[in-house]
């Protein structure tokens, strides 16, 4: 018979701490947050919400109205996928993070080249990777 799910702890367990993939979860839930964020943030940025009279979406090159609507729409499907904890979640985000920093690095007409940028990008895929591979290395209980 199935033992059913419970969403806190046991009483037993009260003192202890969490496992790698409890701690990949909550890693995920946040970048779920942030993507959330970032692509509200690039659906603002086509909608002209804060622009000037002379500095909405048409006013920038086709570069960055493209590059612009594909963060927007990626950022808020990884969004989606990270915090139900989908295996292609994570995919989308890794997608997203992967083409910031490329577009940063190898585009910077488009968004400025910031370096910032790119290191954030990759400490989190960095992040990412190591609760991955640590989370896999638990063994089942």
């Amino acid at each position: 018979m199935l033992e059913p799910v419970h969403a806190g702890k046991a009483a037993g367990a009260a003192g202890s701490t969490g496992s790698w993939a409890e701690y990949l979860i909550l890693f995920l839930r946040i970048m779920a947050a942030a993507s959330l964020v970032k692509g509200l943030y690039h659906w603002a940025a086509v909608c002209g919400i804060g622009a000037g009279a002379a500095g909405g979406f048409e006013a920038h090159t086709v570069a960055w109205q493209t590059a612009t609507v594909f963060f927007a729409v990626i950022d808020l499907v990884a969004a989606v996928g990270l915090w139900l904890a989908a295996a292609w979640g994570a995919v989308v985000w890794l997608t997203a993070v992967v083409s910031m920093a490329v577009v940063e690095v190898f585009f910077p007409q488009i968004y400025g080249g910031s370096l910032f940028v790119v290191l954030v990008e990759t400490t989190l895929l960095c992040v990412y990777l190591w609760l991955a591979i640590f989370a896999a290395r638990e063994k089942p209980a």
